[in-house]
């Protein structure tokens, strides 16, 4: 599992992100894409475990924390811990919603809404092109 002692920013050229990442992944983390709903990796996807950032491996989201937002996209409640994902505010598509990026490399994750579950009534709508499963007992 990635080092999560370790909060120093990741830094890197287009062309590198470009050499690291798929085209799609590119697509999504460097310049803001969405996936096509309900036909992405981690909707449906339900093992215990921790996701991360595809780009950099940081520890974003617990299995704990998913829910079924039946939006489909993969959704959580909850970062792992608040400081991992950071929010800007996106007016594009001529609305105004939450941006959310990874903190450690800024790469776009999704967007964070205000219709989740409790406890704490935020969804996490997450590309699964943005995020890597590590196993439970990969992540111990």
């Amino acid at each position: 599992m990635a080092d999560t002692s370790n909060d120093k920013k990741v830094t890197r050229t287009e062309e590198e992100w470009r050499e690291l990442l798929t085209s799609e992944e590119f697509r999504i983390l460097r310049k803001k894409g969405t996936e096509i709903p309900w036909a992405n990796k981690y909707n449906s996807h339900y093992e215990e475990g921790v996701y991360v950032c595809k780009a950099c491996g940081q520890p974003l989201f617990h299995s704990e924390t998913k829910y079924n937002s039946r939006s489909g996209w993969p959704s959580f409640y909850a970062p792992i811990r608040e400081e991992a994902v950071g929010e800007k505010e996106d007016n594009s598509f001529f609305m105004t919603r939450t941006e959310t990026i990874c903190s450690r490399c800024e790469s776009h994750l999704g967007h964070v809404f205000e219709d989740g579950p409790e406890p704490t009534g935020l969804r996490y709508c997450m590309n699964s092109a943005a995020l890597k499963f590590i196993p439970k007992e990969e992540s111990e």
